[in-house]
């Protein structure tokens, strides 16, 4: 026997073995298997790849959880980027749907099971799922304390402002409402809204303070305000606070009037005013007349003081005030219409001591005005004809300031006889005052002229001496005594009046001669 190729001890030679594949042989397909592979994916955490031993594609989705995580921690007010989660999203459905298509003809390394795979990748979904419900109670909290945090800044805002002008810090305040209004509104369900109606009290009282320090006409202008604010703020959010600054305005309405109508301010009116048409059926809004009633009797009273052409111009200001006010004041406009009608009596009857008063301040011209205007406005007053005399005392006293020294009194007449021509081609009016206080006037006379400046000036010159001429004259009887007198002509153009101061003696005749010159104005 011959040796073979195996040897002289073998005896038996066979075909040949096929070489060693280079990987496993696909697996037959298995529709489960591929199922487990793509939830295993979904997870996140690149498991399914993890199980068929597909080291790159797990690192990916490692990668790309990372990105997320990343991305949306930690939570805040503003939530995830929605191009990350998006992205995110799309990547897992990637991820499964490869897993699922490699997994449908490659084994499992482990577990080697299908069905326990499977069951595996149901309970993982667990992870995405919990993670994106932890995510969204992190993201509500944020939100929360997002909320709270502009309730908290509304809320210094407010206190920051607190004992401040309202005008100076008006905006803050309106800053601070339109956070409760939001937090209130837009977001009912929050704990920062929950807390809005406590805030609100606090906001109210915060800025109506100027009442509470009983700053009344500082406190006007915020408890405006402050009744606007149901308008825009759900009333449910203010219960009583709706109406928490009427009887507070109309307190501080009447009181700032009050006090300005005290002072002699011009404003009260627009404060009662205001007062009678927001709040008519108050209690405040019943003081009004009384109030205003009380002012008239004091500016009265004031009348007989010190200052009386002052009280009569505070009557004279209350009239007016007064008649506007009751044009526009409803069920008080009777009481008012009243009030104007007493002070403007009272300021027409409080005319002559004013006059007396200027009279004896040497203030001779307002004097004058002031009783003459007294003199029309009382027909019937019994102190009407000493006006009179006063006004023309007050008329000498301004060309002869020495005829101003004493008042005068309302007698009249006298034993010594004194005749006043007119020696000039006007009418003049001759105003006296000494003794006795009067007035008078005389015709011009026809043939006379005035005289030239030089023709005074001549030694003997003698006015009211033409025989041939009948001079407008007129004889008075005055007692003894100082008395000065002033011839005013009428009509003379520039003409100024002349004036004479006569010391008058029982037993004498006295002639007054009016006449005027060219240059200088009338003279004796």
């Amino acid at each position: 026997m011959s040796a073979g190729p195996y040897g002289p001890d073998q005896g038996f030679a066979g075909p040949p073995l096929p070489p060693m594949p280079s990987s496993p042989p696909p697996a037959p397909p298995d529709a489960l298997r591929a199922v487990a592979v793509a939830l295993l994916n979904l997870s996140g955490l690149g498991l399914g790849y993890a199980a068929l031993r597909r080291r790159l594609p797990m690192v990916l989705c490692w990668l790309a959880t990372g990105v997320l995580l990343f991305a949306v921690l930690p939570a805040d007010a503003d939530g995830a980027p929605v191009g990350v989660v998006v992205g995110y999203g799309v990547f897992l459905l990637l991820a499964a749907v490869h897993g699922g298509l490699v997994g449908l003809r490659t084994r499992l390394a482990r577990p080697g099971n299908a069905p326990l795979a499977a069951l595996l990748g149901v309970l993982l979904l667990a992870v995405p799922a919990g993670g994106a419900l932890w995510y969204q109670d992190a993201h509500d909290e944020a939100v929360e304390q997002a909320l709270l945090d502009r309730l908290h800044q509304a809320d210094r805002l407010v206190a920051k402002s607190g004992g401040q002008s309202f005008t100076a810090v008006s905006a803050d305040y309106r800053t601070a409402l339109d956070v409760y209004r939001d937090l209130a509104v837009e977001h009912s369900g929050s704990r920062a809204a929950r807390q809005v109606p406590d805030r609100m009290r606090t906001y109210y009282e915060t800025v109506g303070s100027a009442y509470a320090h009983r700053d009344y006409c500082a406190a006007v202008a915020p408890l405006t305000y402050l009744r606007s604010v149901p308008r825009t703020m759900p009333k449910e959010r203010l219960g009583s606070l709706a109406r928490w600054p009427d009887d507070r305005l109309a307190d501080s309405l009447y009181e700032c009037g009050a006090r300005r109508l005290a002072a002699g301010e011009a404003d009260w009116v627009t404060r009662f005013g205001d007062l009678l048409d927001t709040f008519p059926g108050s209690g405040p809004a019943a003081k009004v007349v009384p109030a205003v009633d009380a002012a008239v009797s004091r500016a009265g009273k004031a009348v007989g003081g010190g200052e009386p052409c002052a009280a009569v111009g505070r009557l004279r200001d209350l009239n007016t005030r007064i008649g506007e006010l009751a044009t526009s004041s409803g069920d008080a406009a009777a009481g008012l219409a009243k009030a104007a009608g007493r002070a403007g009596k009272s300021g027409d009857a409080g005319e002559y001591s004013c006059g007396v008063d200027q009279y004896k301040d040497g203030d001779f011209d307002a004097a004058r005005k002031t009783m003459e205007q007294f003199v029309s406005d009382n027909k019937h007053d019994a102190r009407r004809a000493r006006a009179r005399k006063i006004a023309i005392a007050a008329e000498v006293a301004q060309t002869l300031p020495a005829a101003g020294r004493k008042l005068p009194g309302t007698a009249s007449g006298g034993s010594i006889s004194v005749t006043v021509k007119n020696d000039s081609p006007d009418d003049i009016t001759v105003l006296y005052t000494g003794p006795v206080t009067g007035s008078f006037t005389l015709k011009g006379c026809g043939s006379c002229t005035s005289y030239s400046l030089a023709t005074t000036l001549i030694v003997g010159f003698k006015p009211c001496n033409d025989s041939s001429r009948n001079y407008p004259q007129r004889t008075i009887e005055l007692p003894a005594g100082t008395t000065y007198f002033v011839h005013k002509p009428h009509g003379a153009g520039s003409a100024t009046p002349a004036s004479d101061t006569a010391r008058l003696r029982s037993g004498y005749l006295y002639t007054e001669c009016a006449y005027t010159t060219r240059t200088l104005g009338s003279g004796y």
